[in-house]
């Protein structure tokens, strides 16, 4: 009893001891031991603030036909990660995601739709999470469990991927939405300010991603989105996706339409770095894709706390490097065996070759504006979001 006592002391009276022992516990079982009283509820807090690593959660299993496979992979993994997420970005395939899945040739419906989808899994987030939705035709996606797992290019079936950005140090993460004004054909340059997008000299990289691009005049309006954020001390990069299924924030939640659009991420922060190369059509083997990775490689992004992504077209994958599978996501892989990879197929790329540093030491392929939209190529993206502390896992 008289033990029980001295334990129970130390346990109420000691943050230093607290700390330690909470620092075990998930995000979730965290924050319930922070309601315990005031001396574990700043210990929690403190914790909390340490935790500045991407956490992500991938699916790659079908499953019952009535939730999708990413909805009940992030329901069971939230319970374990260390983060505490404010923005996520998830993509998942749009054949099952939207209900429908290829049956004997036939499409099958499925017990689901996109909105209760989007729904449910917005739901299992922290309410004040901006979230990012998408779906394409294909993704590209890392195992949980490990950085150096192996990426998969998916280019049918049931998958999908949820990256937990938690609040960094020196890092803004913002979410943007354009939608096409069908009553203006010239879009308003002041609402890049109020993305962030003009007017930051901190703004380093920006993902967009067009939806609905089988609309008309989507084309031109996203060239009148990419042309004006064209710059040297930026990086581009993202695709054409079949539409957009979440988009919430502080500001504003917006819904999907029948309308063309283009949402993204902005990151901003001095000590973010980044760089991109363009796979265009004459990459077709193994050394080629290779070739790339290596100049990639070359720009020296710092690979710890770095994220990457894949933006490819649905023509490449094994039709383009005659069936031979995950071609690109190995290349990948093999120049960066510890930065987990995500992506997806879609229908047209945003990007080029291009390097933003810390120091603004940047280096692009051509002295012209480079052309950032292209078809039948990938484009490959390093983000790195600084660098973290050794207690920072």
């Amino acid at each position: 009893m008289e033990a029980s006592g001295r334990a129970a002391f130390v346990l109420s009276n000691l943050a230093e001891v607290v700390e330690r022992v909470l620092g075990f516990l998930p995000t979730k079982a965290l924050l319930r031991a922070a309601c315990v009283c005031r001396l574990w509820r700043e210990c929690a807090r403190r914790t909390l603030r340490t935790r500045q690593r991407l956490a992500w959660v991938s699916a790659l299993e079908p499953g019952p036909a009535e939730s999708h496979a990413l909805v009940r992979a992030l329901a069971r993994e939230l319970e374990k990660v260390h983060v505490l997420p404010q923005t996520v970005l998830y993509i998942a395939d749009a054949e099952t995601f939207s209900g429908h899945e290829e049956c004997h040739e036939q499409k099958k419906a499925r017990k689901r739709n996109s909105k209760e989808t989007a729904i449910a899994l917005e739901k299992l987030l922290p309410k004040r999470c901006q979230v990012l939705g998408l779906v394409t035709p294909g993704i590209v996606v890392t195992p949980m469990g490990s950085s150096s797992n192996q990426p998969q290019e998916i280019e049918d079936g049931e998958a999908g991927f949820a990256l937990l950005f938690p609040k960094i140090d020196g890092v803004k993460i913002q979410t943007f939405h354009f939608p096409k004004d069908l009553k203006n054909r010239v879009f308003d340059e002041s609402k890049f300010a109020e993305a962030g997008l003009k007017n930051n000299p901190d703004l380093r990289v920006v993902l967009l991603f067009g939806y609905n691009s089988w609309k008309s005049g989507a084309t031109r309006f996203l060239h009148q989105i990419v042309n004006p954020l064209n710059e040297k001390s930026i990086i581009l990069a993202g695709g054409q996706v079949e539409s957009f299924t979440s988009l919430t924030s502080e500001n504003s939640n917006a819904q999907p339409s029948d309308a063309c659009g283009v949402v993204g991420l902005a990151f901003s922060g001095p000590q973010i770095q980044s760089a991109t190369v363009l796979l265009d059509q004459d990459v077709a083997d193994e050394r080629t894709a290779e070739a790339a990775m290596q100049r990639l490689k070359a720009a020296n992004i710092p690979e710890r706390n770095t994220v990457g992504f894949m933006f490819a077209c649905v023509g490449r994958g094994y039709r383009h490097y005659k069936t031979k599978r995950n071609m690109e996501a190995d290349a990948f892989r093999k120049f960066f065996p510890n930065v987990p990879l995500f992506g997806f197929f879609g229908h047209g790329e945003i990007g080029c070759d291009r390097i933003v540093t810390g120091n603004f030491v940047l280096r692009e392929c051509n002295d012209v504006k480079d052309d950032l939209l292209h078809g039948y190529t990938t484009v490959m993206t390093l983000i790195h979001l600084g660098s973290t502390k050794p207690n920072q896992v």
